[in-house]
């Protein structure tokens, strides 16, 4: 997600998706600021090089740089990454589409706090995110709970100017999960659940 609209919700502003039919799905960009139940299972499975893809204010990449670790944030919004930097760890203001440093070599590649959703085909950005990793890496994303499936919508960031473009975004759910990384040459490795929120770990087959 990228825009001055969402650059006032890492500064601390409420922000909202809104569907075409209204319905408004809140952003916890609080919650992406700080450290949250459930950082944890990201943080324990990543041991090598891991890249942060859509790294928002950085607490992930920064958590990881803390614990001695080799870690990138990337992310569209000059906001986020200037917020990542500030929290001392590396990170660059780039579409994740767009050649990266390290393309094939990292071990590990992170897809938090919904960024599964990010260009609204989560098949084609597994598929991108594969071409990150080494060939013994792996890709780790949180995940809509159980029974989500997968949805894909268009949507506008909220509030904004009624003229603020329109894009498409994904959702999906863990029973979704093993046939979308199929699609990308993935396979599931394990999911698992920490309080609220969802995860996966996908390798190569």
């Amino acid at each position: 997600m990228t825009g001055h609209e969402f650059d006032r919700g890492l500064l601390g502003h409420r922000c909202w998706l809104e569907l075409a039919n209204g319905e408004r799905i809140e952003l916890a960009v609080e919650r992406w600021a700080e450290p949250s139940e459930g950082d944890d299972v990201l943080l324990g499975a990543c041991s090598g090089p891991t890249v942060d893809l859509g790294c928002g204010p950085g607490r992930l990449t920064a958590a990881l740089a803390a614990r001695g670790i080799a870690a990138l944030g990337v992310d569209s919004s000059r906001t986020a990454v200037g917020l990542t930097r500030r929290r001392g760890a590396s990170a660059l203001q780039r579409d994740l589409f767009d050649r990266l440093p390290g393309e094939g070599r990292w071990r590990h590649a992170l897809l938090a706090d919904g960024n599964i959703g990010i260009g609204g085909d989560p098949a084609a950005l597994l598929r991108r995110t594969a071409r990150l990793i080494a060939a013994d890496g792996d890709v780790l994303v949180e995940l809509d709970p159980p029974g989500r499936g997968l949805r894909h919508e268009r949507v506008r960031l909220r509030p904004g100017h009624a003229d603020v473009a329109w894009f498409t975004w994904a959702w999906v759910g863990v029973d979704a999960i093993a046939e979308v990384a199929a699609r990308a040459g993935l396979r599931v490795d394990w999911t698992t659940r920490r309080g609220h929120r969802w995860f996966a770990r996908l390798e190569r087959p």
